[in-house]
């Protein structure tokens, strides 16, 4: 075997070229792996003794897709299509064998082979819509060519990776087979004694023809995704990309596919969303705590509650296949619960993504309990109860008394004091918070509050449990709302001055929505309820939330809240009520409405949220502020092209937050708006977020 580069080996086998890549961990399209494959090629090519060529890759993946690192640097080595051009120009036919994921160059690099084989697990996709981008090598003017206009449009824009099964049935892979090296070989082997042509790509327009007979399509497909695609730019870049394959030659298609590529590249929305993608994973890193700390097998859980909150958290364990004992205080409360989790599968079945036999295995594997001590032997126990301090404090209690030593304790608390709660156990160090957010079965992220005396092996079981069940987790320290509720509480306290000082609720929500968030503050109040905590006994209609649940308009769920809505769609409209109940609170205020801009009403929503986001990272609550933003992104609807109030901080300019955070103080005369000493601190050093990583 003849090493090409560090990367890349070559050897003749049986009349075949074996080009093999062994790039760890993903076999990424480094330049290592480019001048390998380029070189490879070349030599094989012109080797009498090869009648065939053999891409194939070591390790757990073929080409996993381009070194990311590389992203915004000079091109060093040899370019991709320069790759591209060798294999697919090459005069003997070039198969690649593929296992593990095939994704951005690293397909574009599969689909300039002139035939491709898989493994069944493999899987094929362009993710390059996530990170703000689109396949740049070709892959926007070929796939077309291959599965057709309105597939190659589903994958692109999606980006989500397809399966071996759809990729044979769509032309994308010409054979499924079991042995990666040998299926290769075989196959190999069979398409040179058959004498088949050399099949490329660029040329195939039979798909191109049949796309063109539609002239609906692309408005159809824009039209589909829209709502998903609001805000990014990407989408419609790849639309436009797919759209000239149809009026222009190949070569002018990928002229204009490199164009927007470096469009993209350059933009703040794609540095946003690449930003993110490092951002999510580094959240998964806690500095002083090694990667060999042991962690505790989760083989059982326990969880208190079957409410909204505890049927969705033990859905996530379920799921997986770990079995749950959940506790109520009735009877009515227990079923209610179990009926709720169970309708929530059914939806699943409806979907096509369940069998009703899934179904009654899932609920096969939670068990119903009236009492604490069926929790004795459970590896973690989950409260999830209602939100007081003093409750949980006497669960806690309970627990620790009853639950085997060893296992892990946790609160689902949203904002309380996890360390108040851990004393009251002669096990503190057992303590943690498990943050799961409504609803609990869906939403991804997880803040994992760290108490003062948390054990390292009880973080970082928490930490790999939420990986197993697919939950992106955050380290949190303990302090009110923790890192995610703390932040959003400021944002409240503007959106609601600004409505008695003259915007609506609707002007609020319209700018918050315009920015990029799925609803804005009042939307999203109408959607939880506004009756949460609320007390029809108590109330004295001293406030606007008083006054709007007293008149039934408590929500989405009575019909009207700050909105009305209607019956069938829940499309929301204002409502005129509200705006002179509104009016009357500001006159009783004493405050003199104005008209306000909504690039002002934008700074008093989002820059109260940076700048408490700064406070947080002084008093070591978060432990870096891309962790902020990983929460923001995923646990409220921050949308990731602007990548978090972090990083959207550093595009503003932190000079420019920091002026307009004491102007606001300054024509307030209110502590709301002191600004963190470490935005200060940052700003004087002539320094942003970024450079805290």
């Amino acid at each position: 075997m003849a090493a090409i580069t560090d990367m890349v080996d070559l050897e003749i086998q049986d009349g075949v070229a074996v080009v093999r890549i062994d790039n760890p961990p993903v076999n990424a399209l480094s330049e290592g792996v480019r001048n390998g494959l380029f070189e490879a090629v070349q030599k094989a090519d012109a080797d009498d003794n090869a009648k065939a060529i053999l891409i194939i890759c070591s390790g757990r993946t073929y080409i996993a897709g381009a070194d990311i690192k590389e992203f915004g640097k000079p091109h060093r080595g040899v370019v991709l299509f320069n790759v591209q051009d060798v294999i697919e120009g090459a005069s003997k036919p070039v198969v690649s064998t593929i296992h593990g994921t095939c994704l951005g160059g690293g397909l574009e690099t599969a689909i300039c082979c002139h035939y491709r084989v898989a493994v069944a697990s493999a899987r094929f996709g362009f993710p390059e819509v996530k990170l703000g981008i689109l396949p740049g090598a070709g892959g926007t003017q070929r796939l077309p060519r291959i599965v057709g206009v309105e597939k190659a449009l589903e994958m692109m824009v999606n980006g989500n990776p397809v399966g071996a099964n759809f990729a044979l049935e769509n032309g994308l892979i010409d054979e499924i087979v079991d042995d990666l090296f040998e299926g290769g070989m075989a196959f190999a082997k069979k398409i040179v004694e058959e004498g088949r042509p050399l099949v490329r790509v660029r040329d195939a327009n039979e798909k191109l023809e049949e796309a063109k007979k539609d002239p609906e399509l692309f408005n159809r497909f824009r039209k589909k995704v829209a709502r998903k695609t609001r805000g990014f730019d990407a989408p419609e870049s790849i639309i436009q990309c797919v759209e000239d394959t149809l009026i222009k030659s190949f070569d002018d298609g990928i002229q204009g596919e490199r164009d927007r590529f470096g469009v993209l590249i350059k933009g703040i929305k794609s540095e946003a969303q690449r930003y993110y993608f490092f951002a999510e994973r580094q959240a998964n890193k806690i500095p002083d705590v090694p990667k060999d700390t042991e962690t505790i097998p989760i083989k059982k859980v326990g969880m208190i509650g079957a409410g909204t909150m505890g049927g969705g958290i033990s859905m996530n364990f379920l799921s997986k296949g770990t079995p749950v004992t959940i506790v109520e205080s009735t009877q009515e409360a227990l079923d209610r619960g179990l009926g709720v989790v169970r309708k929530n599968y059914l939806r699943g079945v409806k979907s096509g993504r369940l069998t009703e036999a899934d179904v009654d295995k899932l609920m096969g594997l939670l068990t119903p309990s009236l009492s604490l001590e069926d929790l004795a032997d459970c590896d973690m126990v989950i409260e999830a109860v209602f939100e007081n301090i003093d409750l949980k404090k006497e669960v806690f209690t309970k627990l620790d008394a009853i639950v085997k030593e060893g296992a892990i304790l946790a609160t689902n608390s949203s904002a309380l004091d996890v360390n108040a709660i851990a004393a009251v156990t002669k096990r503190p160090e057992w303590v943690v918070g498990t943050h799961f957010f409504s609803p609990a079965n869906i939403m991804r992220l997880l803040e994992v509050v760290r108490a003062e005396k948390t054990s390292k092996t009880v973080l970082a079981t928490v930490m790999a449990l939420a990986k197993r069940l697919g939950k992106i987790p955050v380290v949190s320290g303990v302090c009110p709302g923790f890192i995610g509720n703390r932040i959003l509480f400021k944002r409240g306290v503007q959106a609601q001055k600004l409505i008695y000082e003259g915007a609506m609720p609707w002007d609020v929500d319209d700018v918050i929505y315009d920015f990029g968030f799925p609803m804005g503050p009042f939307a999203m109040s109408d959607l939880a309820g506004l009756d949460i905590g609320w007390d029809v006994k108590t109330s004295k209609g001293e406030t606007l939330r008083d006054r709007l649940c007293e008149m039934d308009r408590r929500g989405q769920k009575t019909g009207a809240g700050y909105y009305n809505y209607d019956p069938e769609t829940r499309a929301k409209t204002p409502e005129p009520k509200v705006e002179e109940l509104i009016l009357e609170f500001s006159e009783k205020m004493g405050k003199t409405r104005r008209e306000i801009s909504n690039e002002e009403i934008l700074q008093r929503c989002i820059y109260p949220m940076i700048n408490e986001g700064a406070k947080i990272l002084e008093e070591g609550i978060s432990q870096r502020p891309s962790d902020i933003d990983v929460v923001w992104v995923n646990g409220y609807g921050w949308p990731v092209y602007r990548g978090g109030p972090m990083f959207y901080a550093d595009t503003v300019g932190l000079d420019k937050v920091l002026g307009k955070l004491k102007e606001f103080q300054e024509q307030d005369n209110d502590d709301f708006w002191q600004p963190s000493p470490l935005i200060e601190k940052l700003v004087a050093e002539g320094k942003g977020f970024k450079d805290m990583a």
